[in-house]
């Protein structure tokens, strides 16, 4: 059993900056991919970013190629979403994710654990 605790979310002005964090608990946090998803109200939940498990590989949606930027600390057993030149349709909550190895997204099949959410709200 894995648990995801996301950190960070809060409001910024469009053009700024914030760090999300995903602390997980349990064991074997380096055998899994993590990633994250969002889902802004009313939308369905889409994905943002994904990382295997060394770091060595990340995968970006289109939407934030250039702009977000996943990492993770293997001895933290934790993951970073990075997000800058942040944009108002960037407002969402924001979902911390592990998957099986090789998983890459974008899709959620693979995903086995979830946390509960953080909330970005980008003002414009």
């Amino acid at each position: 059993q894995v648990k995801l605790v996301e950190s960070g979310g809060g409001l910024v002005q469009a053009g700024g900056s914030l760090r999300l964090s995903c602390a997980a608990s349990g064991r074997s946090f380096s055998s899994y991919s993590m990633g994250w998803f969002r889902q802004a109200p009313g939308k369905e939940r889409e994905f943002v970013a994904a990382i295997s498990w060394s770091g060595g590989n990340t995968y970006y949606a289109d939407s934030v190629k250039g702009r977000f930027t996943i990492s993770r600390d293997n001895a933290k057993n934790t993951v970073y979403l990075q997000m800058n030149s942040l944009k108002p349709e960037d407002t969402a909550v924001y979902y911390c994710a592990a998957g099986l190895a090789g998983w890459r997204g974008p899709s959620s099949v693979g995903i086995v654990y979830w946390g509960q959410g953080t909330l970005v709200t980008v003002s414009s």
